[in-house]
């Protein structure tokens, strides 16, 4: 799969079938909209191209009006794109999200990006889509450029889960079989699947509803990175990574697998939050002590896989309290580990 930055160079330009969004999370109502897309291009003889944009638009308006609330983030851009290439799709383009493309007409994002750079030759919409300055742009504006033949069009209606059926509860096997089997289990009095239900399930530490409404495990990858070493010096060493944003969707202290070190997944326990004991900075980090592993992991890239809450942060008055936490929550990791050994 190729990604660019906004749009592919001039070389690399061609007619393509075209999915706008955010896609966070690339969840099951965005894996259906990815098949349909990759079939109504099959039937075109085009390439799939998806238009997503970094930041989150609610992203840059929070940023400069406080009195809204960016949405706590599911994933950064290496698992959304990763995910969108599980789904068969040929290219991503990433656009930055700034004050020009938010002030831009409906009409000149139709016209400049979508014809022009892009090449659209047909375009699939979410029922809930909306566009340009004000988010004036809207289906029937689409429509109009379709009946002067731009495009061809498409909008597709919500995915709707039963997340509380035996068919929900036996998808949790395969990711691939779980999309395709609750995509066709969809009823108009389920759940209507959407990021925020996602990032709902996520607040709240519901990683199988969460793995029912992505249709994989949840999980975060990155780069080890350096950090201050405290870890370490406490005897509890840990992976660094960073973390997209300032919101990640889930804060506390968690029991989790570590792919990427070995040849099975590694247990572990993970903080991820801004680490109140230690740091006065803000900023969110994911720590993961890797149980029973003293292997040089810098620079590797690992994917964690998050199973189960422990406990919410906290601040802790000397380092020989927090050190003793850290014991209970590796005690706390090792125990859950023995209770669904087979699961590992």
């Amino acid at each position: 799969m190729e990604v660019f930055r906004r749009v592919p160079p001039s070389p690399s330009r061609q007619p393509c079938a075209l999915a706008i969004g955010n896609f966070d999370g690339v969840h099951l109502g965005h894996q259906a909209m990815l098949r349909q897309l990759r079939a109504s291009a099959q039937a075109r003889g085009l390439n799939t191209c998806v238009l997503t944009f970094e930041p989150h638009p609610r992203e840059y308006f929070a940023a400069i009006n406080p009195a809204m609330q960016a949405p706590a983030r599911i994933y950064g851009e290496r698992d959304k794109i990763d995910a969108m290439a599980e789904c068969g799709i040929d290219q991503v383009c990433i656009a930055h999200f700034n004050e020009t493309l938010a002030s831009q007409s409906p009409e000149a994002f139709v016209e400049q990006t979508l014809i022009d750079e892009l090449q659209t030759r047909h375009l699939l919409i979410g029922d809930d889509f909306r566009f340009g300055a004000r988010r004036a742009g809207d289906f029937a504006l689409l429509q109009r450029y379709a009946d002067r033949g731009a495009f061809s069009l498409a909008r597709m209606d919500s995915v709707r889960v039963q997340l509380d059926t035996p068919l929900a509860a036996s998808a949790l096997g395969e990711p691939v079989a779980a999309a395709a089997a609750l995509h066709q289990q969809t009823q108009e009095s389920g759940l209507r699947v959407s990021s925020s239900l996602v990032r709902e399930a996520l607040a709240a530490a519901d990683f199988q509803r969460a793995r029912v409404l992505l249709g994989r495990p949840y999980r975060l990858s990155g780069h080890v990175i350096h950090g201050r070493k405290l870890g370490r010096t406490l005897g509890f060493p840990t992976l660094n990574l960073k973390v997209p944003g300032d919101r990640p969707a889930v804060k506390g202290i968690f029991v989790v697998r570590v792919d990427g070190l070995a040849e099975q997944p590694l247990a572990g326990v993970a903080s991820l939050g801004t680490r109140p004991a230690v740091e006065s900075d803000g900023r969110p980090l994911l720590e993961v002590h890797v149980l029973d592993y003293a292997g040089d992991a810098y620079g590797k890239l690992v994917r964690v896989e998050f199973l189960a809450k422990l406990r919410d942060e906290a601040h802790y008055a000397s380092l020989d309290l927090l050190t003793a936490q850290i014991r209970r929550d590796a005690q706390d990791a090792r125990e859950h580990f023995a209770r669904t050994v087979s699961r590992i």
